[in-house]
């Protein structure tokens, strides 16, 4: 297999962009911007999320079974590149972001369009990745949406011509 074919190749699945959360009782947080994601079932209402197994996220969501997916909006490019770096909590704000504990728990930014929180039910970790199944458990919008939902969502290719991610 060709490897530079191999990634433009993967590279032309599109991803919508999101900050994963999750928080534990004793007051560690992650948060981070992931694209690996995709709902799987309709009843159980069912998610996955791809998480790098070394990110300080992935030992919080095993640990805690919990997570929520901060849907990230349409002009919210600068939100997407402040989670490219590691969090710091500072009272009720992640990287100067508002949040709130959701349901579980896993921080809710105040200032997406929309959240998806979960509770883990499965786990398959093989490669750099683990595969996280969440079952929803609760979401929310900020405002209504106009036309598609999928339309109010930002976009890998929305941060410009050379950002990517996978392949």
């Amino acid at each position: 297999m060709d490897p530079n074919v191999k990634k433009t190749t993967l590279r032309m699945i599109p991803y919508g962009l999101y900050v994963l959360t999750a928080a534990h009782k004793d007051g560690r947080i992650s948060a981070g911007t992931v694209n690996f994601v995709t709902q799987a079932s309709f009843e159980p209402p069912l998610v996955v999320v791809g998480v790098k197994t070394d990110s300080a996220g992935h030992a919080l969501i095993k640990e805690t079974k919990a997570f929520a997916l901060n849907v990230l909006g349409k002009g919210q490019q600068a939100l997407a590149f402040t989670f490219f770096k590691p969090a710091e909590k500072k009272g009720d704000t992640i990287s100067g972001e508002p949040f709130r504990p959701g349901k579980t728990g896993a921080p809710i930014l105040a200032s997406t369009p929309g959240f998806i929180e979960c509770s883990l039910e499965s786990t398959v970790e093989m490669g750099d990745h683990s595969i996280f199944v969440g079952k929803v458990v609760e979401v929310g919008l900020a405002k209504t949406i106009d036309g598609r939902p999928d339309d109010a969502t930002l976009w890998m290719k929305d941060l410009g011509d050379k950002v990517f991610y996978g392949g």
